[in-house]
């Protein structure tokens, strides 16, 4: 019995062995490859797939994701022969497992030196100033380049980057001292472009004060002409609507006289040939009111101004300084 036993045993664990190898689940967005005696036979996809146990194998799981691979810095020589280590970052999927499988060994190694040589290629082809300054450029080109080469492999680049542009630490140094001075020199030009604006917009600023103040002076003054004109005209109107006779115009004069003897330098002053006639007047007016008062006699005031006047010419008076 107990050798039957033993058989009964091994058959269970052979079963359900070939159980296990028969019913293979694949997971999403993953690929397997079935061969048969060594020979492709088919690619599994996603689910619950059945297979011979013993007869057919899986080779190869692959993950139909996309994938990340960052690969090291790479020394590159530029068309100025200056030596820059670049780091590049690859985006690739797998679009056919058993091209992957089949055609190339190892696809990352591969795509690893695929982008080393083109990298150098388009490299060889710019200076450093470009090479600093075309990054995109150059992710096109070497994307353009990886793409048609790795599509009979099974696998599509979707993207590369450049993570980093190192030059030589010299050439950093230059660079540096480069960009600050030209950071300096920009600085310096704004500063007087600032200074520069500055000084216009104060010139305009005075120039327009100038011409507004010129502006109101001359309306100023025209309005103040005017003012004396029309008092003028008013003074004139009123004096021929009052018709002001002789001894009027006498006692005006005598009351302006002190006006015109003030000042220092007013030592001479002229006297119209006209006040003899005019003061005759208002000393007759003087002596008709106060005809009764004594010492106050109108024929000699009147005789001595008729006989300095009568000839018609007028008279000069030196007035002496006033203290």
């Amino acid at each position: 019995m107990q050798p039957i036993i033993i058989v009964l045993i091994i058959l269970v664990v052979l079963v359900f062995i070939a159980l296990i190898k028969t019913i293979q689940v694949i997971p999403q967005a993953s690929a397997a490859i079935v061969e048969r005696f060594g020979r492709y036979t088919r690619t599994l996809n996603a689910g619950l797939n059945i297979v011979v146990p013993f007869i057919d194998s899986i080779r190869n799981r692959i993950d139909l994701r996309e994938q990340v691979v960052p690969f090291p810095p790479q020394p590159v020589i530029t068309q100025d022969n200056l030596v820059v280590n670049i780091d590049t970052v690859i985006y690739y999927q797998v679009t056919d497992a058993r091209a992957a499988t089949y055609e190339v060994a190892s696809y990352i190694q591969a795509i690893e030196q695929l982008t080393v040589t083109t990298l150098r290629n388009i490299i060889g082809g710019m200076d450093l100033e470009r090479t600093l300054t075309s990054r995109e450029e150059i992710n096109a080109a070497l994307r353009g380049v990886l793409d048609e080469a790795t599509g009979k492999w099974g696998i599509r680049v979707n993207r590369v980057e450049l993570k980093a542009i190192e030059p030589p630490t010299s050439i950093q140094d230059s660079m540096e001292k480069q960009m600050r001075a030209d950071r300096d020199k920009r600085a310096a030009i704004l500063q007087a472009e600032g200074v520069r604006q500055s000084e216009i917009l104060r010139a305009e600023g005075e120039k327009q004060s100038a011409i507004l103040r010129a502006e109101g002076e001359a309306k100023a003054a025209a309005l103040r002409a005017e003012g004396e004109a029309q008092a003028i005209r008013t003074v004139f109107e009123s004096i021929h609507a009052g018709d002001p006779d002789q001894k009027l115009l006498s006692y005006q004069y005598l009351q302006m006289l002190p006006k015109i003897a003030e000042g220092d330098a007013n030592k001479l002053w002229i006297v119209p040939s006209e006040i003899g006639d005019a003061l005759k007047g208002l000393s007759g007016a003087f002596g008709n009111l106060g005809g009764g008062m004594p010492g106050f006699n109108t024929g000699n005031n009147s005789g001595n101004n008729s006989g300095n006047t009568g000839n018609g010419a007028s008279e000069r008076r030196e007035q002496p300084p006033l203290d």
